[in-house]
């Protein structure tokens, strides 16, 4: 039989996954010869047989892949043969263009849960369980490649039990990293707030003082979460008011699938959410009565929806069998502040707010929050992309000619590295507000640039000359700067989302980006391509009284859009006018001015000023409120809306203009012929986002483009995005929106890098 050989290189997620262990057994199979490795550019191969058996081997590396591998590409080069037998796993190689791709975290898989609850098993309830297929990876590593020296779990040695597992191509934890067990593994403990044990077995003796309604820190796989019996509304509330969170509604862990359904409707597309890997926070619609009874008025008070996710980690899964009820999980933090993760850090952090710690000794390197989501039409809309998600790379149709870092915006901040055909979108890193919050950020960067082998030659960032990040960016030595639009960034973002280059007319909505002309835009239209873009078309501009007051106190707006919307004549016997009415001519005189009161085309503003007309609130606790409890008034049922015009013509050179006084004064026409607040919200949605359709109809007649592209952080408001994307589609658009990344400024970071390479492709 004539031998051949051929050098395979495999490139993906394809190391801490199990890859080399199945490549070793797929040789064994087939009777090839050669042998496996991980080295920095991801698996290196060298297999030697029959011309058709090596032919099968190599279509067999993606078709019969591990689970969690994601293969990118596979390259084969032929060899002369060796003639050697046997196949081999070779020791990983150091050096060269680091190019391997770490794997996101990932839950606890169903062999090791079936191992988890078996009396036999010696890992029976061990907390740390884990195997090539799950288990703890960006948040423990290092360095690449990935082998356990580069892990947090280095200073764990080995026992001779998990050696001989670790070491042995048949076995499920063949070269898994973080193998352990109750021998030699990380350790629970339950301490008090000054550190000090508690004495008995940790996991049982949380359990108790949930139930007995303390709040309990539980150090995750990327840092600290706060844990509090979710039906004990004394718990709940204490924790809320510990942790300064006043309404923002808190997440809820379950058992399992049937414990989701108990609390939420959940549909196919939540259910594969939910039960994925990834095991993301999913956003369900609650179901009355019986979620609402289910848990305490303070986990979402007000909220038609609740944030729900299923067990991750072992620990999670035994605390949840433990309490036998769903618990409140939320991050470890005081509000604004990132995610603890070191555990001298949390006690001194957390200690206002948690009364027990349950703590372990396997150090995180890496913070990353829970990732949310929810359900458009049977798609994945992420609202928070971070664990279990990243650092996985978003394959792009175009390659970048130079290496890009995109420092991203301010709010709800990532940051982005991007080279060849791959975006390296970060873990969520919160709001750049505060010093911790910003080191997060520059410590992410460089273990980013480190892990992916990534020097910035180009560096994107916002317009906006306070941002934090984009002062990072102007203070870096040795790159060439490009600014990108904060909302050219967002529908560039879906574009890249999409895989597509444009053009166009890309409808931007959100609470405020820095405008071209230095003004404060946020309600946009855009002929784009992610090259450059065109101001085709905004929302009437108003002025913000008393500027970042206005987005504190939604009251605000609704003065200057009642300003706008009566020519100075609005009617005093408003609720709105009332409340407030000791401020409410200075603040229309301040408006008026021009004084502090930069003027705004943002939609996120105007949905604060209806949510304050409409009498739902006059003054915010967490950024977007008014507008988040504005969709959830709103009856998804009605289908009426308000009549609105587009001033202009699309192709006089001049903006369109989207006219929100129009729908303001049918707001407060038709509250004062008291029709039902939840029918006035859903009619301004409605109408809303059938002035959208309009101008967007306005714009293809004067460009031909057929494609729009939705984006910004209001559209993560589903009423409002269904309505658009609905007449669009009745219009005869093909319509892009956001599936792998937010639609919110979570995602800016992917579309300025996607900008930074077009221009850098347009110039070459």
């Amino acid at each position: 039989m004539a031998l051949t050989r051929a050098r395979v290189r495999v490139e993906g997620i394809v190391q801490g996954v199990g890859f080399r262990p199945f490549v070793h057994a797929l040789a064994g199979r087939l009777g090839l010869a050669g042998l496996v490795g991980n080295d920095a550019g991801g698996v290196f191969v060298e297999v030697e047989g029959s011309a058709e058996t090596v032919e099968r081997f190599l279509e067999a590396l993606a078709a019969e892949a591990p689970p969690l591998a994601v293969i990118e590409r596979v390259t084969a080069t032929p060899l002369a043969p060796t003639g050697t037998v046997g196949f081999a796993i070779a020791p990983s190689r150091a050096g060269g263009e680091r190019q391997a791709l770490v794997s996101p975290d990932t839950a606890t898989c169903a062999d090791c849960l079936a191992e988890l609850a078996d009396p036999a098993d010696r890992r029976h309830r061990y907390p740390f369980i884990n195997c090539t297929n799950c288990g703890p990876r960006f948040t423990i590593v290092r360095d690449v490649p990935y082998d356990r020296p580069a892990t947090t779990m280095a200073s764990f040695a080995m026992c001779p039990d998990c050696a001989r597992e670790y070491h042995d191509p048949a076995d499920r934890r063949f070269h898994a990293q973080p193998v352990c067990c109750p021998a030699c593994g990380p350790s629970l403990a339950l301490v008090d707030r000054e550190g000090r044990p508690a004495g008995g077995e940790p996991l049982a003796g949380a359990a108790a003082r949930l139930l007995a309604g303390s709040v309990v820190a539980v150090k995750g796989l990327g840092g600290y979460h706060l844990a509090a019996d979710a039906a004990s509304e004394p718990a709940v509330a204490a924790l809320r008011a510990r942790k300064h969170r006043e309404d923002k509604p808190f997440a809820v862990m379950v058992a399992d699938l049937a414990g989701a359904r108990a609390l939420g409707a959940v549909d196919p597309a939540e259910e594969a959410m939910l039960a994925s890997p990834r095991r993301p926070i999913v956003l369900l619609a609650r179901r009355p009565p019986e979620g609402r009874a289910a848990v305490a008025p303070s986990v979402a008070p007000g909220n038609r929806s609740l944030g729900v996710m299923l067990p991750y980690t072992p620990l999670h899964h035994l605390l949840l069998a433990t309490v036998g009820r769903p618990i409140v999980l939320t991050s470890g933090n005081v509000s604004d502040e990132p995610i603890a993760y070191l555990d001298a850090e949390a006690l001194e952090r957390l200690g206002g707010i948690a009364d027990w710690f349950l703590v372990h000794d396997r150090p995180i390197h890496v913070r990353a929050d829970d990732s949310v989501v929810r359900a458009f039409r049977g798609r994945e809309l992420p609202l928070r992309r971070s664990r279990g998600f990243a650092p996985q790379p978003l394959g792009l149709p175009w390659p970048f000619p130079r290496h890009v870092l995109a420092c991203g915006a301010e709010l709800k901040h990532t940051f982005c590295l991007a080279k060849d055909g791959r975006a390296f979108v970060s873990h969520h890193i919160g709001d750049l507000e505060n010093y911790e919050t910003f080191r997060s950020f520059t410590e992410g960067v460089e273990h980013f640039r480190r892990l992916f082998a990534v020097e910035p030659e180009v560096v994107a960032h916002d317009l906006h000359p306070e941002y934090l990040s984009t002062k990072y960016a102007v203070e870096l030595d040795g790159a060439e700067l490009e600014g990108v639009q904060h909302h050219h960034a967002h529908v560039a973002a879906c574009l890249a989302d999409n895989g597509e280059p444009g053009p166009v007319i890309g409808v931007a909505f959100d609470g405020l980006g820095f405008g071209a002309d230095g003004t404060i835009w946020g309600g946009e239209l855009l002929v784009a391509d992610l090259v450059g873009f065109r101001r085709a078309g905004h929302l009437e501009v108003v002025p913000m009284p008393g500027g970042a007051a206005a987005i504190r106190e939604p009251w605000r707006m609704a003065a200057a859009w009642l300003d706008a919307a009566f020519e100075g004549q609005a009617p005093q016997r408003l609720g709105v006018v009332g409340r407030n009415a000791d401020r409410w001519e200075r603040v229309l005189a301040l408006g008026r001015s021009g004084t502090a009161s930069p003027v705004t085309s943002s939609a996120g503003r105007l949905f604060d000023a209806v949510a304050a007309i409409v009498g739902i609130r006059d003054a915010v606790n967490y950024e977007g409120q008014a507008a988040v409890e504005l969709e959830q008034l709103a009856d998804p049922g009605e289908p009426g809306a308000y009549p609105a015009r587009v001033a202009g013509a699309a192709g006089d050179g001049a903006p369109l203009r989207l006219a929100g006084t129009d729908l303001v004064r049918a707001v407060v026409e038709e509250l004062e012929a008291g029709v039902p607040a939840p029918l006035v919200a859903a009619r301004f949605h409605n109408g809303l986002a059938r002035v959208t359709v309009a101008a967007c109809q306005a714009l293809r007649d004067a460009t031909g483009l057929e494609r729009a592209a939705l984006s910004g952080g209001v559209f993560q408001n589903l009423l409002l995005l269904e309505r658009t994307v609905a007449g669009l589609e009745q219009a005869g658009f093909r319509v892009l929106v956001h599936s792998r990344v937010p639609p919110n400024d979570g995602g800016i970071s992917l579309g300025q890098a996607a900008v930074a390479g077009a221009r850098d492709r347009s110039r070459a």
